[in-house]
């Protein structure tokens, strides 16, 4: 993913980007891409590079490996020797063999942990519209999974059916998948936590779902054009909502409303989701898994307020303790939750992009337990 961000150009066979100072005295860095053979013509059309070479341009005086990722590491370190440079820099991202083969022709290598991440994290204009479209697309596969148990009928134990059959996480899964993959999407597997299940904040779900329990949807679909990602969560429960539900719900919204008008630029990832758990507590609920002399008896938040999304649909920074200074471009989700042993848990996300003055929230879409399909 950091190379195709550098790039803007999709390959599925070992690939490398060199950026040389100074090359033949040029003036400005010149970025050299290392890619197939049979890709190098498409990449000298589509790819962000000054030069675009395969690796037999670039064999060592030992040749190549019949492996290509080790070809494609022992061309990068010819190609960078070639170059006289005697230092390199990788970034974190970087596959060790690279390393080796650098090392194994006499070159320093360091990484530079921070390489590449700010670069990611300010996210330019093509990018804000990729991730705008994403978010669209997937609160639009929330409502419909939202709507589809909302309107769902009942047997006498209180299981939800649909089409006469139980309706199931794993059916709720099956429609939300057609649904993406008829709009492009790849989709790993998205959260349907029933009931007592939802108070595991990263319990996927199983089994069929309920009436009158709070259902966790939560989905983090990528894009197959763009390879960038949406990431939204709704709670819906199917008739009446238990009152302290509703009294979790409303706090987990007001401290959802509270950590995005405390994001700006220069204001930490620490200080959001210190906003965000100041809501909370102030409406009476916990912050923080429970010391192990603790009784679990208050509905609590046990993970942070939200993070960076981008290729991944986790990414630097987070909002949360020692979460660093926000920069405009930087796209975030926000998404605090509470969740009770026994009872189960509330969680609702929206995605935000940091802008000059503060944030623009991306999100549109419903954010109540009642999801009848409105007109």
């Amino acid at each position: 993913m950091a190379l195709f961000h550098r790039i803007r150009f999709s390959v599925g066979d070992p690939a490398a980007l060199i950026t040389v100072e100074g090359l033949h005295g040029a003036t400005t860095p010149k970025r050299i891409l290392i890619i197939r053979d049979i890709e190098v013509d498409r990449a000298r059309k589509g790819a962000r590079a000054d030069h675009v070479f395969a690796p037999a341009d670039f064999s060592p005086a030992g040749g190549l490996s019949g492996d290509r990722e080790t070809a494609t590491a022992q061309a990068t370190a010819e190609c960078v020797r070639r170059s006289g440079a005697t230092r390199v820099e990788l970034d974190r991202s970087t596959p060790s063999i690279f390393w080796h083969a650098l090392k194994e022709a006499g070159l320093e290598v360091i990484c530079q942990i921070d390489a590449g991440v700010a670069e990611r994290r300010t996210k330019d204009a093509e990018e804000i519209g990729w991730l705008r479209q994403c978010q669209a697309d997937t609160e639009a596969v929330v409502r419909m999974a939202c709507e589809l148990v909302a309107s769902a009928s009942t047997n006498p134990d209180g299981v939800l059916l649909r089409d006469g059959k139980p309706l199931t996480a794993e059916r709720l899964r099956e429609a939300i998948d057609v649904f993406l993959l008829r709009r492009g999407y790849q989709n790993p597997q998205p959260i349907i936590a029933c009931g007592a299940q939802g108070a595991d904040c990263h319990e996927h779900g199983h089994g069929p779902l309920r009436t009158c329990e709070p259902i966790i949807v939560d989905i983090f679909p990528r894009s197959k054009k763009s390879l960038y990602n949406g990431d939204c969560t709704r709670t819906v429960v199917h008739g009446a909502v238990n009152p302290e539900l509703a009294r979790m719900h409303a706090a987990v919204v007001e401290a959802k409303r509270a950590a995005i008008a405390a994001i700006a630029p220069g204001v930490t990832g620490e200080a959001v989701h210190a906003a965000t758990a100041r809501a909370l507590r102030e409406a009476g609920f916990g912050v923080g898994m429970p010391k192990s002399d603790e009784t679990w008896v208050q509905a609590r938040m046990t993970h942070g307020t939200g993070h960076g999304v981008g290729l991944e649909v986790h990414e630097p920074p987070l909002l949360a303790e020692k979460g660093p200074p926000l920069v405009v471009g930087d796209i975030l989700t926000v998404e605090p939750g509470l969740y009770q042993p026994g009872l189960g848990g509330i969680r609702v996300e929206d995605m935000v992009v940091v802008t000059e003055t503060g944030c623009e929230n991306f999100s549109k879409l419903h954010e109540g337990l009642d999801w009848k399909p409105r007109a």
